[in-house]
């Protein structure tokens, strides 16, 4: 048996390193397969007898990263040999020089950015952000790296079935928190969109579910009615001669799953559930036009909502996307999202930075597209030279930064600039120049006097007033979002704390010689206790400045040798709770509800779980362990920034101890409706209620009810009885703050 499955697996790794070969024949030139099968012979060696926790061969890895590398990102020859080589100096005795001598510096180098950002999901690192930081570094000398490990995330994230489940958590909240974002500044939107569905999969796959099967089950009628709405566009295009194609295709099940979301409603009610794009095939040259004239077409049949139209051929984003979005409203009452473009720009869209390179040089769309992107890597480079920050703060810059909405504006002589969403006048001038910036007083946007924290819009122009008399303070940190503006402020800013903490540690000196004392380190750690600051730096700057008084410094003599710090927090506030701490070969496990090894927790207020719930714990700074659920508003920051602090928890049991749950509900006004919902929750079910408010309009009702539950099944079977009352619209779970 063991044989014919070594077998097996021998056929299946040829099927695929074919399969791979076959995808990058049109671009190979002379000497590239030969350069893939070495770099494939290698991997097999490094790789031998090695198996993922799925049970497959550990080659099918670097196989398959290699093939979405060259089939899903459009990469070459360079990237196909760094994807099959891109765990080989980490799993063996090689080193990045034998790569080099064998393969040449440009695949050394990216192998080498690679290796240094791999293992970011080891228990009890705490290193991503640092390792974001590192990986952005090496973006910025060659972009394959980026577009290889974005491939390399994409197959883990792919084949995540077979890891635990506090591991899935991790890995696909790191995954919309950074890649899937990047992927998309990238230009790499069906990538982009996949993450974000597979995030969806992993942390919420009831409703992943739902929607999968909601889509399934309108597959015919939505096939029917894109026939239908796309036969008036196609005997028109036919009859004026264009190539072309039509495509109609559902939204993402996490774009439909973000839209119930924030609209608050259920599936039935997502009134754009797909769109449809025309990709015409016209020269380059005659590619704005030609899609006007499509828009033309589409709008002549079908009326536009004017405040739909979207116009990124004109005006491309940073990251080269180009299309003409409008929304229209068919025959039959629904809205339907069409994209016009050309198979240059379709191309872009879909291979995203990769499809740049093909079309270099091929005409002046393509040459702007190119510069966009280039310019967004060199605003990434830009931000790793001035960030002096720490790597957390450094990543909530990157995504604020370089993953948001732009605004586009001008210069006073008509110049175009690109400022993140919610830029003010104070970013402006710090993109026109850093000492421009430390001078602006004001500005005139469209000939009219603003202060530096007016926002942008799209259209503005703007010139900055100055004064030689002006500085920076530590108000503007508020007034601006741009990475380059906080750079600059916070560098000013150091240099002024600088140079007040220098007086300071003077005048603490001064004072300390009065009482015959002499500074050192247990003295400045003696003062640093007493005033409760974080830092000496804090000390002397709060000296230098007079926050803190001078002639304080003096009751130092009389304290106490064993002076401790202040803490800032409070302790945990004891809840009956206990945890259970349990140690295993991988990590901690938290059981909540059984008396073991007693460690107290508390149940995080942001998202107040409930015993049913997916929940982890999280070691908090001042407040001990905190439990979550895994839904939580802040889960997908705090698993991706602190994953080292990240505890696996469970409910291990039905206790005795009751819950504090929400429920929201609305329906029609009648009189005794209020007095059906309590009766159900207090004598039918015996469920303790905390408190309810109600408000009626217009014959409407609406409430919140907060009561104490045992765990999620009760509540279910709660909403599900209050859901049948007469008058009863809608009932839906809420988290008491």
């Amino acid at each position: 048996m063991i044989q014919v499955a070594q077998d097996e697996d021998k056929r299946e790794i040829l099927r695929q390193y074919r399969k791979l070969l076959r995808y990058a024949k049109p671009f190979l030139k002379e000497g590239d397969a030969r350069q893939i099968k070495k770099a494939f012979n290698l991997s097999m060696d490094a790789h031998h007898n090695m198996r993922r926790r799925s049970g497959e061969p550990y080659i099918m890895h670097p196989l398959a990263v290699a093939q979405i590398c060259v089939e899903e990102i459009g990469l070459g020859t360079t990237s196909i040999v760094s994807a099959l080589l891109h765990d080989v100096v980490e799993d063996t005795e090689l080193e990045i020089e034998d790569i080099e001598r064998n393969f040449g510096s440009k695949v050394a180098k990216i192998i080498d950015g690679l290796t240094k950002i791999s293992g970011v999901f080891d228990y009890g690192t705490s290193m991503q952000a640092e390792n974001f930081r590192k990986m952005l570094l090496t973006m910025s000398e060659d972009v394959r790296v980026i577009l290889v490990k974005i491939a390399d995330r994409l197959h883990n994230m792919r084949t995540l079935d077979s890891m635990p489940r506090n591991k899935q958590i991790k890995i696909a909240s790191e995954t919309i928190f950074l890649y899937a974002p990047l992927s998309h500044r990238l230009g790499l939107y069906l990538i982009k969109s996949e993450l974000e569905d597979l995030y969806l999969k992993y942390t919420e796959p009831e409703m992943y579910r739902l929607i999968i099967d909601k889509i399934s089950a309108t597959k015919s009628a939505r096939t029917r009615f894109i026939r239908n709405f796309i036969n008036p566009i196609q005997n028109e295009l036919n009859k004026r001669g264009y190539e072309y194609v039509i495509k109609g295709r559902p939204k993402s099940v996490y774009s439909i799953w973000t839209k119930m979301q924030k609209q608050d409603i259920p599936f039935e009610q997502v009134y754009d559930l797909f769109a449809v794009r025309i990709i015409i095939d016209v020269p380059q040259e005659n590619e704005k036009a030609a899609c006007w004239q499509v828009y033309s077409i589409v709008t002549d049949h079908y009326q536009p909502n004017p405040d739909r139209l979207r116009d990124w051929i004109s005006t491309p984003k940073s990251n080269g996307y180009e299309s003409l979005h409008t929304t229209v409203m068919s025959k039959t009452g629904n809205w339907v999202e069409v994209q016009i473009r050309t198979r240059r720009m379709d191309e872009i869209a879909e291979k995203g930075y990769a499809a740049h390179w093909k079309y270099k040089h091929q005409g002046p769309q393509a040459i702007g597209a190119e510069s966009g992107i280039e310019l967004w890597v060199a605003r990434v480079r830009e931000m790793l030279e001035h960030n002096a920050s720490s790597a957390i703060e450094f990543v909530d810059d990157f995504r604020s930064n370089l993953f948001s909405d732009e605004v586009f504006v001008f210069t006073p002589k008509g110049e175009l600039k690109k400022l993140p969403n919610g830029a003010t006048a104070l970013d402006f001038a710090f993109d026109i120049h850093s000492e421009v910036g430390a001078r602006c007083i004001g500005a005139k946007v469209n000939s009219k006097l603003v202060p530096i924290n007016y926002k942008l819009k799209t259209g503005d122009q703007i010139e900055i007033l100055t004064s030689s008399k002006q500085k920076p303070s530590e108000d503007w940190l508020q007034f601006v979002v741009s990475s380059k503006a906080k750079g600059k402020i916070k560098d000013v800013l150091k240099e002024q704390k600088k140079a007040a903490a220098n007086e300071g540690k003077a005048i603490v000196k001064r004072k300390l010689k009065q009482i015959k004392q002499e500074l050192n380190n247990e003295i400045v750690d003696k003062l640093v206790n007493f005033f409760n600051v974080s830092s000496p730096l804090d000390l002397y700057f709060k000296i230098g400045t007079g926050s803190i008084d001078p002639k304080n410094i003096k009751k130092i003599k009389n304290l106490d040798q064993k002076v401790t710090k202040k803490v800032n927090g409070q302790a945990d506030v004891k809840t009956g709770q206990k945890i259970v701490k349990t140690q295993s070969k991988e990590n901690d496990v938290l059981l909540i509800g059984e008396d073991l090894d007693e460690v107290e927790y508390t149940l995080a207020k942001c998202c107040t779980p409930i015993p049913g719930d997916d929940v982890f714990g999280f070691v908090s700074t001042h407040e001990g362990i905190k439990v979550h659920r895994v839904n939580c508003p802040n889960a997908v920051e705090l698993l991706s920034k602190h994953g080292n602090r990240v505890i696996k928890a469970k409910w291990a049991s039905k206790s005795a101890l009751s819950f504090l749950a929400g429920l929201s509900i609305k329906g029609t006004d009648r009189v005794g409706l209020l007095n059906d919902v309590t009766r159900i929750i207090s004598n039918d079910l015996q469920v303790n209620i905390r408190s309810i408010t109600t408000a009626t309009e217009a014959g409407i009702f609406e409430g919140q009810i907060q009561l104490f539950v045992h765990d999620t099944k009760e509540l279910d079977v709660l909403i599900k009885r209050i859901e049948k009352i007469e008058g009863m619209e809608k009932v839906d779970r809420f988290y008491p703050k």
